[in-house]
């Protein structure tokens, strides 16, 4: 459904081969990857002008430990330029998502105030990234339905699996995420993703055919 095809501020390969994607696959939205950053965002936008349906996936760090040492912000500012990163890829394409990043260990009445001024600002999905491999299932799958009960306007978004591999718990959270409430899984050929690896792909879809009476 969705092919997310790079980060295309990061290398002029990244900008050529979203731009080669956008320009071959009209079967499905083409998404790049954006920093919460005006540049970012423009080099985004243009690498993907030829795409039938383009996304733009941007975000920021939400996790008190990445406001504190990443940033060297706080939470306030971090809610500000989340929804000023939004907004602003919403001048650019219509379909934009949001990644919160270390959701997984973001505290979640925060999380859900960044999640609602997001959708506020047009954010069309919702990406809860596990970035450390952190979470428990029962604890990922809690923080979904956290979300869709206290996220005033989350009818208007879908919630994103991402999940990664540290501990070997991607396919179980994102599944537990699913059950949750997510409606859209992040998922890599084999598992294979930057450092400990993403979810994988083959194991997702096989263990939903395997369990079609999951509640979802």
């Amino acid at each position: 459904d969705i092919i997310e095809a790079g980060f295309p501020v990061a290398s002029k390969g990244d900008f050529e081969s979203i731009e080669f994607v956008s320009k071959e696959v009209k079967n499905s939205t083409v998404c790049a990857l954006a920093r919460a950053k005006k540049k970012d965002i423009e080099v985004a936008a243009e690498a993907l002008k030829h795409a039938v349906k383009p996304r733009i996936h941007t975000g920021i760090g939400t996790s008190d430990s990445h406001i504190k040492y990443k940033f060297k912000s706080n939470r306030e500012d971090i809610i500000k330029r989340a929804y000023e990163a939004v907004a602003y890829a919403k001048t650019f394409v219509e379909d934009v998502e949001f990644y919160a990043e270390d959701a997984g260990r973001t505290d979640n009445e925060y999380l859900a105030r960044v999640c609602e001024a997001v959708v506020k600002a047009g954010a069309t999905v919702l990406n809860i990234p596990d970035t450390t491999g952190y979470c428990l299932p029962e604890e990922y799958g809690a923080k979904m339905r956290y979300l869709k009960e206290n996220v005033t306007g989350i009818h208007k978004a879908i919630l994103s699996c991402h999940c990664h591999n540290d501990l070997g718990l991607a396919t179980a959270n994102s599944i537990a995420g699913v059950i949750g409430g997510a409606r859209q899984i992040e998922c890599t050929i084999n598992g294979i993703g930057e450092r400990a690896g993403n979810t994988s792909l083959e194991e997702v879809v096989m263990v939903l055919r395997q369990h079609p009476n999951l509640n979802l």
